[in-house]
């Protein structure tokens, strides 16, 4: 008899969107159907992940903004954009865009941090500021103080026939607090709730009082609600790799396990200085995940979540793995799918 959790009050899911770099738009294109084929399944929000210099999505942003004209419903979020590769006033700019497009629809998750193999791209990245470049959280505090209306410069008015603000334009109303902060420490998780964000909890967190992942997780849960005004109604979403195979074929079948068992030996234990540890993924029928889920020490305290779709896969076990989740485990969760 799996343990009692509050109902999933939000279902959301998560995309790297992969293509082939002699096709990208395929790819690109595979993207924008699967989050159409989420809000017709009823999803509450799809989600993209960043890559710079890899074969996944490299603008986020402007795959979001042809996703506002393709539905009208789920909510579009980035999880997560690393903020070291941008400059928060024009990030401010192209997501207040965005989200006006969409009807305000739009959650931007950041996260800060020196940019990947910052060693290597920091010459083409800031060639005459690489050492002077701030990757710490006042960066997130930029991006957040100018998405919420703070002066972005001391003139305004107009010069000869143009007109000037000192904010940032457009201004996205509602925006600001729908902001969300991708998290994998103690830290990040009670800086996001004393400058009240929404707080994505991470597949990958530090092990710094613990080596049991769920245990780790729901630590990040409460030091962030202990710190935002909105305490226990803080918005939090989990995010984890969940793949249910109760219409999957045998050759889905058989590649989905092979994919966890070539995974799990790195949730094990820590790794690196940091000590990253990353979450066991998730494979079975809805019923032995949702019983798992259900004893999962975070989940239990949260009712949103993002699951994450496998990088490697195919469009068809995307299919399969959405409308799985959408029409068995969410139900099983205690989560209703959304109105057309």
């Amino acid at each position: 008899m799996p343990l009692v959790s509050e109902p999933l009050r939000a279902l959301g899911f998560l995309t790297i969107g992969l293509f082939d770099p002699a096709d990208p738009r395929r790819g690109h294109e595979s993207t924008l159907q699967i989050i159409e084929l989420g809000e017709r399944l009823g999803f509450d929000s799809a989600w993209v992940r960043h890559r710079h210099l890899q074969y996944g999505i490299s603008s986020p942003v402007a795959v979001l903004a042809a996703a506002t004209q393709r539905t009208s419903r789920i909510g579009l979020g980035t999880a997560v954009i690393p903020l070291g590769w941008e400059n928060p006033l024009r990030l401010a700019e192209d997501l207040a865009t965005v989200d006006l497009l969409s009807g305000g629809r739009l959650n931007p998750g950041v996260s800060v941090g020196p940019p990947m193999h910052y060693d290597q791209v920091k010459d083409a990245l800031y060639p005459d500021t690489a050492e002077a470049e701030d990757f710490s959280h006042r960066r997130v505090q930029r991006l957040l103080d100018l998405v919420r209306g703070e002066a972005a410069t001391g003139f305004s008015g107009t010069e000869g026939f143009e007109a000037f603000s000192d904010r940032v334009q457009p201004q996205a109303p509602g925006l600001g607090s729908r902001m969300w902060y991708g998290g994998a420490s103690l830290q990040s998780a009670r800086w996001a709730g004393e400058h009240g964000m929404n707080f994505l909890t991470s597949s990958v967190v530090k092990a710094e009082e613990s080596e049991d992942f769920a245990a780790i997780q729901l630590s990040h849960v409460r030091a962030f609600r202990a710190r935002h005004r909105d305490g226990e109604r803080a918005r939090v979403s989990q995010g984890l790799v969940v793949i249910p195979t109760d219409n999957a074929s045998p050759r889905q079948r058989a590649k989905y396990e092979a994919f966890v068992r070539e995974r799990t030996p790195r949730t094990a234990v820590p790794h690196g200085p940091a000590r990253l540890l990353f979450a066991p993924d998730l494979v079975g029928s809805s019923a032995l995940i949702a019983e798992q889920l259900h004893a999962h020490a975070a989940f239990r305290e949260i009712d949103e979540v993002a699951f994450a779709l496998p990088f490697t896969f195919d469009h068809d076990d995307y299919v399969q793995i959405l409308t799985d989740i959408a029409t068995v485990l969410g139900p099983a969760l205690g989560w209703h799918p959304a109105a057309a």
